[in-house]
């Protein structure tokens, strides 16, 4: 039922952006939460040809690997109705991420502010690729930030590129998806904490938040 009610949501959001502009622009996350959301979301009824869709964060793969971000959004939500939006990936075939960044956001610049923005969070508090003691953090909490940064979490097995805290917080529609007990409690913490601790709540201000057990 989540999945159900926050799909008519954001359809219905981006419908109204489309009304006003030409284009919108539609920031997503990865992970598992998504999925079913992406399986109702993309045989909505929208002007699909008119809609920019990029990751809010990438592990640096390849796309056809199973830990892609880019590969769960193409084949879960740009499919249906939805295969003709526009996907805009945050990854290039390159070594290290920090050598085409700034090719990146020159792609991704012209679609700011995010139209629409779905996030989920982690029960460590991080969201999108803004986690807690991360080397690169700091930085991208900076109200003066980039678009994009590179991060390499601790225990992570590959380095990373996301969205920075004030691109995902200026989008013009937020929500935050998070299932279970543990993450509703994590929510409540964060909203307690500073955004070094707890990056989520750097993103929080008008924020709808949809939880379900």
């Amino acid at each position: 039922m989540l999945a159900l009610d926050v799909a008519h949501i954001l359809a219905e959001e981006l419908e109204t952006h489309l009304l006003h502009h030409e284009n919108a622009s539609f920031a997503v996350p990865g992970g598992t939460s998504p999925g079913p959301i992406f399986d109702v979301l993309c045989g909505a009824h929208l002007d699909w040809d008119r809609v920019r869709v990029f990751p809010t964060d990438e592990r640096w793969v390849p796309q056809e690997h199973e830990r892609s971000n880019g590969r769960l959004i193409c084949d879960r939500l740009l499919r249906a109705r939805a295969a003709s939006a526009t996907f805009l990936p945050l990854y290039a075939p390159v070594d290290m991420p920090d050598d085409v960044l700034g090719d990146i956001e020159t792609m991704l610049t012209p679609e700011l502010p995010i139209s629409v923005l779905m996030l989920g969070m982690g029960a460590d508090m991080h969201t999108a690729s803004l986690f807690p003691g991360a080397d690169g953090l700091a930085e991208a909490l900076a109200p003066d930030a980039p678009v994009l940064t590179a991060l390499r979490p601790d225990s992570m097995p590959e380095r990373r590129v996301s969205l920075t805290a004030r691109v995902l917080d200026g989008a013009l529609g937020k929500h935050l998806v998070i299932y279970g007990a543990e993450k509703r409690a994590a929510l409540e913490r964060a909203m307690t904490l500073p955004p070094e601790q707890a990056p989520i709540n750097a993103v929080l201000a008008g924020t709808t938040v949809h939880w379900a057990a």
